[in-house]
């Protein structure tokens, strides 16, 4: 077994995983010293989402709430705690179509009424709350509209579809298979989603795959035109 430390909610967990190839991408924890998005230790990567996050925790958009910011191009989750601390990045599974908006309706129709290309991920800030899913499974609703929620692997889930071995496969160009739904590891999940966002919820960024980020999050205009003037 390897053990990966993470810090989460104030103490350091250890959190089995098992074994898997060394290329394989881990569960990464988080320094428990910096209090930046930019941690030395790399936690994230892209502009694209290192921005977002200095941007929440410039601005407390949060609102003195969790949050997760969700890279799809990257499919990398990154969990905070009310206070803007890094707690935890893991890979994650989205929808199979590329796309930042959901087809009007798809929440209402039954899984076998939706086609490939209404099977996104789409982009935005949600407020996400625990609520019931199909079967009385309690879930993290992103959005309840159109049926996106944040969970781990369903245990039903087809062999065939290979879903733990994509999300801990090398790269991220496997990891589009769900119906919409962001599917996120157990340990993480367990240890860290789920503690801190049962009671009151929290935010849940989701980055976009086509759209400017701008257009996603339309206040980071404020942030850049505040920035500008400052020189």
């Amino acid at each position: 077994m390897i053990h990966v430390l993470a810090a989460l909610a104030g103490l350091a967990l250890t959190i089995p995983v098992p074994a898997r190839a060394e290329s394989a991408r881990p569960l990464e924890s988080v320094s428990s010293q910096p209090e930046s998005a930019e941690a030395e230790d790399g936690m994230i990567r892209s502009a694209a989402a290192m921005r977002v996050a200095d941007w929440i925790a410039a601005s407390g958009d949060n609102g003195s709430l969790p949050y997760i910011i969700i890279d799809k191009k990257a499919a990398s989750l990154f969990l905070f705690n009310a206070k803007g601390k890094p707690l935890g990045k893991a890979p994650v599974l989205i929808g199979v179509a590329v796309g930042d908006d959901a087809t009007p309706g798809v929440g209402s129709k039954n899984l076998a009424e939706i086609g490939p290309a209404e099977k996104t991920t789409p982009a935005g800030r949600f407020l996400a709350k625990y609520g019931l899913a199909a079967g009385k499974q309690r879930v993290l609703w992103v959005d309840y509209a159109t049926s996106v929620a944040l969970h781990p692997i369903p245990k039903g889930a087809s062999r065939k579809e290979r879903r733990r071995q994509r999300m801990l496969s090398p790269t991220p160009d496997d990891n589009r298979i769900t119906f919409g739904c962001i599917n996120v590891p157990m340990a993480l999940y367990n240890k860290g989603v789920r503690p801190l966002f049962q009671k009151k919820g929290g935010y849940v960024y989701v980055l976009p795959d086509t759209k400017p980020l701008e257009d996603v999050f339309p206040r980071l205009r404020v942030q850049a035109f505040t920035n500008g003037g400052a020189h």
